[in-house]
């Protein structure tokens, strides 16, 4: 009886904790979304300020989204253990 117990309550093995995974799946989300939207943020900031509506905002957006997936691909890149 002792011995079912034991391995009910501690023997059998744990499942591995998902901790760091979801941590990079937030970490993937926040490139996703802050990324793109403060490049657009910062190009529609600078248009309106300079005057050359929309060309700078275009420019930094399309620059964001690069620089979010390359992100995303060196954050695939870690294991996640």
């Amino acid at each position: 009886m002792a011995r079912a117990k034991a391995d009910v309550s501690g023997g059998a093995a744990k499942p591995a904790s998902a901790g760091k995974g979801y941590a990079q799946g937030s970490r993937v989300l926040a490139e996703l979304i802050g990324a793109p939207l403060g490049g657009g943020l910062i190009g529609w900031l600078l248009d309106s300020w300079l005057g050359t509506t929309p060309w700078i905002m275009l420019v930094l957006l399309a620059l964001s989204v690069v620089v979010a997936f390359r992100n995303i691909y060196r954050i695939s890149q870690e294991r996640a253990e």
